[in-house]
């Protein structure tokens, strides 16, 4: 045999002697399962039952000691309030939102100098206001013992200005222009302490920048 052919056939009977006693084992995977968490069970939330809730409160500063006038040839000295101490009734009718009046109480007065004598003061201003406001609160989801809100109120002031000389004494002068309308924004939360009670904080803008007090639930 010629020798150029030798080798190859050679090779190749190897080849086919070697596929022959080899064994080709395919192995088969074992499918994989994807493990299947357990749907969590929701918590049933308690059913809403409507309710009156009363709220007293303070805030401070009372936002009325902003507007207070201006005089011609007159400044205000040290500026003293009280209030406002705040009062509210809503009725919450749904899990979301309640509506009610809510009512407040405060006064500033101020002590106004003469330029040309600030020693004693040119007369004394007190304004005492009561406003009357629509109220409605918004809550938003929190937890068990605490509910986060907002606050929108709108409604009506009413005035009461005097105006003393440096004794005590009433003298006549002008009322100052005060604004008819009132209103009060805020965002707060209320923290429950019991079924029928807890207390309220809140940040906010109009009568009153901050506020707390405690609410009744009946």
């Amino acid at each position: 045999m010629n020798s150029r052919y030798f080798f190859p056939l050679c090779i190749a009977l190897t080849l086919t002697s070697t596929l022959a006693e080899s064994q080709i084992i395919y192995e088969r995977r074992p499918p994989r399962y994807r493990m299947q968490q357990r749907p969590q069970r929701r918590q049933k939330e308690e059913a809403f039952q409507p309710s009156v809730n009363i709220s007293v409160g303070y805030g401070f500063p009372n936002g009325d000691k902003y507007l207070l006038p201006s005089y011609y040839n007159a400044y205000s000295g040290t500026i003293s309030q009280n209030g406002p101490i705040t009062g509210s009734i809503d009725y919450r009718f749904n899990r979301r939102m309640s509506i009610g009046a809510l009512i407040t109480h405060g006064t500033v007065n101020a002590p106004y100098y003469d330029y040309s004598n600030s020693g004693i003061p040119a007369f004394n201003y007190k304004m005492e206001n009561w406003s009357f406001m629509l109220n409605i609160m918004k809550y938003m989801p929190g937890s068990k013992n605490v509910t986060p809100y907002f606050r929108t109120a709108i409604g009506i002031n009413s005035w009461k200005q005097d105006y003393t000389d440096a004794a005590g004494n009433k003298i006549a002068m002008p009322a100052a222009d005060l604004p008819d309308l009132a209103y009060q924004v805020g965002l707060g939360a209320q923290i429950k302490m019991s079924n029928n009670a807890g207390f309220f904080l809140e940040a906010g803008y109009g009568k009153y920048i901050l506020h707390g007090g405690v609410t009744l639930k009946f």
